[in-house]
């Protein structure tokens, strides 16, 4: 299925979004990988969010460019649902959503349309469940709960 590139209403223009995200890019800090990403986040009332990956020496507490963003969305008190994600990282290939992301996107976007970019090229543009079929969230979850 091709992506709404404006579900249930919400007006964002992508090119923005991810301009925007190479933009914030730049802020990443990533001094062991090098490997800097920006997302921005855009959620059904066209509230929008920014973040970078944040590296550390113990690369297992790494904070991702999209947990980012979405956490600042969660601390500024923001429970709307997320409609698109832009995702910008190095390189000329498309920056997808490591597994970690595709499952915290889906928890709070799971209809969202995830636009992909690096540096050369055109965007991979996909919904957040072709990127994380089948996955698992607070649905699924409340079914073992009596």
């Amino acid at each position: 299925m091709k992506p709404d590139p404006h579900p249930k209403g919400a007006t964002y223009d992508e090119a923005d979004l991810l301009r925007r995200a190479r933009t914030v890019r730049a802020r990443a800090y990533a001094p062991y990988s090098h490997f800097r990403v920006g997302a921005v986040i855009v959620t059904d009332d066209g509230q929008v969010f920014e973040g970078v990956n944040v590296e550390n020496a113990s690369y297992r507490m790494t904070t991702c460019a999209e947990q980012s963003a979405i956490a600042g969305m969660i601390s500024a008190g923001v429970r709307r649902p997320i409609v698109a994600v832009a995702v910008v990282g190095d390189g000329d290939d498309p920056c997808t959503p490591c597994g970690a992301c595709r499952q915290t996107i889906y928890e709070f976007g799971p209809q969202a349309t995830v636009y992909s970019s690096g540096d050369a090229g055109r965007p991979l543009v996909t919904l957040i469940t072709d990127l994380l079929p089948h996955g698992f969230g607070p649905k699924r979850l409340s079914q073992g709960q009596s």
